[in-house]
């Protein structure tokens, strides 16, 4: 995995065949103030990324602050750069032990049974497909 360039403004890469994935992406639009831009990463040029297909069909991305944040740590960067405290202090958390491993688990099972939450189809399946 390599990193991003500085000069790009940060970007959500996520599955974009998965209902849950997309339906997540809308959803964060709607509650996030400061919401990055958002793409599939079907519709992505990942290598301008330094990231696979097997990298982004895995889990979801943001490329912000030129790097490559995966997993609990795409949504942890993500909370970060929000303007209010609350959301910018729940992200620091999510990165530090034990909170960290938490978040971790959490987003793995998350990925691992996408298919069956709200908005999951069969085609959620991670490598499946």
């Amino acid at each position: 995995m390599g990193s991003a360039s500085d000069s790009q403004p940060a970007l959500l890469i996520f599955d974009g065949d998965c209902g849950f994935c997309t339906s997540s992406v809308s959803w964060l639009r709607r509650v996030l103030p400061a919401m990055p831009d958002a793409a599939p990463y079907q519709w992505t040029a990942l290598e301008k990324y330094g990231l696979s297909e097997a990298d982004a069909a895995a889990r979801v991305w943001l490329v912000a602050d030129g790097r490559n944040h995966g997993g609990h740590r795409a949504v942890a960067a993500m909370l970060t750069h929000q303007p209010r405290a609350i959301l910018r202090i729940a992200g620091h958390l999510m990165l530090f032990p034990p909170l960290s491993w938490l978040a971790a688990v959490g987003y793995a099972l998350v990925a691992r049974y996408r298919f069956a939450l709200p908005g999951g189809t069969p085609a959620c399946r991670v490598g499946q497909q």
